[in-house]
């Protein structure tokens, strides 16, 4: 019988999603103006702000989606969602 991967603790997590943010999604943001601050994770959401040129943009939603919700499930299997900071 097959046993699940250990899900990351909460320390963990936050230390690699904050770690991917910095390597891989805040330079693709930062290069067309935008900015993105990780703001927290709460069962296995985490929550972003946006600002600069993705506090305008029309596409913004579909960055977050396409773009830094895709690249966070795909780096980290304890994330499910990727939402904006309320």
């Amino acid at each position: 019988m097959a046993t699940a991967a250990p899900t990351l603790t909460d320390e963990a997590l936050f230390e690699r999603v904050t770690m991917i943010m910095d390597e891989k999604i805040r330079p693709l943001i930062e290069r067309d103006g935008g900015k993105i601050t990780f703001h927290s994770i709460e069962g296995g959401t985490v929550f972003v702000q946006l600002s600069g040129a993705c506090s305008t943009c029309s596409a913004a939603n579909i960055t977050l989606k396409a773009g830094v919700e895709r690249i966070l499930r795909k780096e980290i299997r304890d994330v499910k969602a990727v939402k904006l900071h309320p």
